[in-house]
């Protein structure tokens, strides 16, 4: 047990920035935290973290050990919640953030299934395309599509999903398919403006590095819902996720291109703040989402 304490403070106090906070977190004093984390030291042999007044930095050793230990932590957890779980209630009030045209879509649906089966949940819902502070902002959970995730946080995978370029038979009879990088700059691009909280470039990847196009068009916007019906229209070029546009490419409606650049994956993701308990209401609503975007044909239902 004391093995555990050791490794619990020293990801505690790594996550939380600072001796002081992560001993508020545990109901400690921040000499114990400090103890636990010097005994940790001591028994592996090396040093972990440099500690100044100011700050707390990683050592090589620390960073790779912190990596270990919050697997190790997790699958503690994992195995505690396989045992308790059948007999654990969701409660409370679970606020979720969501992409809006996504949480629309796929996300508030399932709202009252999941109500149905736990009926003591309460849930608010925060639509939009701006990333949100999950922390500072008050969510319990936020769904994402893609992108960089904060270290402090964990991302469970909800469903496969990639980025494409695509556009309308027509739009490419009149235009032409771009087949470079650089062919995009003649072409109409329809993309989200500065205000829905991107900057205006596609991402790709090309001889297996990362790469920004910045493009243009004569229309741009802050809401995804309103580019995809301008892209399917017709009118231009769009960066669309697959969870939007798979009935229609099945159809033939959209054509995807630049297929060959396109980045490996932009799944779907749930995030929470890494915790020591995760609340039933959370882990639920995670579990309920993964179960009915698993479901044979889900995507391509109208």
């Amino acid at each position: 047990m004391d093995r555990f304490k050791e490794i619990d403070a020293f990801v505690q106090v790594m996550d939380h920035g600072s001796l002081a906070a992560a001993a508020l977190a545990e109901g400690v004093t921040p000499v114990m935290m400090g103890r636990r984390l010097d005994a940790l030291e001591q028994r592996l042999g090396t040093q972990l973290v440099i500690r100044t007044t100011r700050r707390l930095t990683l050592t090589d050793q620390g960073a790779s050990y912190l990596d270990e230990c919050r697997q190790l932590l997790a699958r503690w957890d994992e195995a505690e919640r396989a045992v308790s779980s059948q007999h654990q209630r969701a409660s409370g009030h679970l606020i979720v953030s969501a992409p809006a045209a996504f949480g629309r879509l796929h996300v508030a649906p399932h709202a009252s299934a999941f109500l149905a089966a736990n009926p003591a949940v309460q849930i608010s819902f925060n639509l939009t395309d701006r990333v949100v502070d999950l922390v500072r902002e008050g969510y319990d959970l936020g769904l994402r599509i893609g992108g960089q995730i904060d270290p402090n946080f964990v991302a469970i995978k909800l469903a496969t999903n990639q980025r494409v370029v695509c556009g309308t038979p027509s739009y490419f009879q009149l235009r032409g398919k771009p087949q470079t990088l650089d062919d995009l700059r003649q072409h109409n691009c329809l993309a989200f403006n500065l205000q829905g909280g991107q900057q205006r470039g596609w991402y790709f990847q090309k001889d297996g590095k990362a790469v920004t196009v910045k493009v243009e068009g004569n229309l741009d916007c802050n809401d995804g819902e309103l580019l995809h019906r301008w892209v399917s229209e017709g009118l231009g070029l769009g960066w669309r996720s697959t969870w939007e546009i798979q009935k229609q490419l099945q159809r033939g409606e959209l054509v995807t291109v630049l297929d060959d650049f396109a980045l490996p994956a932009y799944d779907i993701l749930a995030v929470y703040l890494q915790q020591k308990h995760l609340p039933a209401k959370v882990r639920f609503f995670i579990e309920h989402l993964k179960k009915i975007y698993a479901k044979p044909g889900y995507w391509l239902q109208d």
